[in-house]
């Protein structure tokens, strides 16, 4: 069977060295020495100013509209994975969509200003596959409506934009770590930020609000992770540039491999890095797509709808949207199978099925 993801892990020998140091010093959790090691080297990694390392991608969500204190409205996007929207509903504000570039699949900024209301606080925007949202657009819209920015980089680890890390941009940012990305920590996020003022906000919401064995500074939350998966992020920290390689290997093997199939790729932000964390395929309609589908599915091979129904007309505790375009580039989009452990010779097999369901 080919799944559509699989974790990379990396050889147990070394993860089991970390074990051995947990063992021996019994800090399993509260911000223990592998935890903060992890937290310096992706700091360093990313080039970001600070960074704290979170639960889960989602904790990372909740704890950045909570920190900036956002209330009502909060503009965003209706083609990403559900914890975008949910995160604003948990926090008790209201998303309110707005459709998606037809060529990015980023939220559009030119259809920001008509959503925004006295009621709106921020802007939560996705970096779809890790394309990086239009940056600038979306900064210069928020200055003039006074709104905070927060980005969902949950796909969007390593990519660079403008010479920077795509991290750098909006009040906060957040990452996903989780085992299914392409670097991991079996459950884990990222939430980073320029405010030194920010931060420690954060990191007083990441334990519980406590400020001393005895005392309290914000209302909080238990975001932070463990030692077991910190070291597994340690373990495969040396491992990022090869999984990057092999990745971008796969990538350029489908685009060669497909390059007669009807579809397209969305179109990724001319100034910035890949760093190959989908391969997503927009067919040129949603009947091609499924008769791929279930070519590959008959085939023992799984990609998945991402991004699929959109969250704009599917989530019962949301207000149902029709989004003309998010609705339309859902029904036709499918997400090839894309991990380390996969083979070219497993990428030629899905392409010559792909091709043999066009020429039928």
């Amino acid at each position: 069977m080919i799944s559509v993801t699989k974790p990379f892990l990396p050889p147990q020998a070394e993860y089991e060295k970390y074990l051995s140091g947990i063992w021996k010093r019994q800090w399993l959790t509260n911000s223990g020495p592998l935890g903060s090691e992890l937290e310096m080297k992706l700091k360093a990694h990313l080039e970001v100013k600070h960074l704290l390392y979170v639960t889960n991608g989602t904790i990372a969500l909740q704890m950045a509209i909570k920190a900036l204190e956002l209330k009502g409205e909060i503009i965003t996007t209706p083609f990403s994975f559900v914890a975008t929207t949910s995160s604003i509903v948990w926090e008790g504000c209201s998303p309110v969509f707005v459709d998606i570039d037809p060529n990015s699949l980023n939220i559009d900024p030119s259809r920001i200003e008509a959503a925004i209301t006295e009621n709106t606080s921020a802007i939560l925007a996705t970096h779809v596959y890790g394309n990086p949202c239009d940056v600038e657009a979306i900064e210069k819209i928020a200055q003039r409506h006074d709104l905070k920015v927060i980005y969902d980089g949950a796909h969007a680890f390593g990519v660079r934009i403008n010479g920077k890390s795509i991290f750098d941009y909006g009040d906060i940012s957040t990452c996903s770590l989780h085992a299914t990305k392409l670097y991991h920590s079996i459950e884990g996020g990222l939430i980073m930020t320029k405010d030194p003022v920010l931060l420690k906000k954060l990191a007083y919401i990441r334990n519980f609000g406590f400020n001393g064995p005895e005392a309290f500074a914000e209302l909080g939350i238990n975001g932070k992770n463990s030692e077991f998966h910190a070291a597994m992020g340690l373990a495969n920290f040396g491992y990022i540039e090869a999984i990057h390689q092999h990745r971008k290997a796969l990538t350029e093997r489908y685009d060669t491999m497909l390059r007669n199939l009807r579809a397209s790729k969305p179109e990724w932000h001319g100034n910035a890095s890949l760093n190959y964390a989908y391969y997503p395929l927009i067919f040129e309609n949603s009947e091609q797509m499924l008769n791929s589908l279930a070519k590959l599915q008959g085939n023992g091979i799984f990609p998945r709808r991402y991004f699929y129904p959109s969250l704009a007309t599917t989530l019962p505790y949301v207000e149902a949207k029709t989004m003309e375009i998010t609705d339309d580039i859902a029904s036709r989009i499918l997400c090839l199978p894309l991990y380390f452990d996969l083979t070219s010779e497993e990428v030629d097999l899905i392409a010559r099925l792909l091709l043999r369901v066009q020429n039928n």
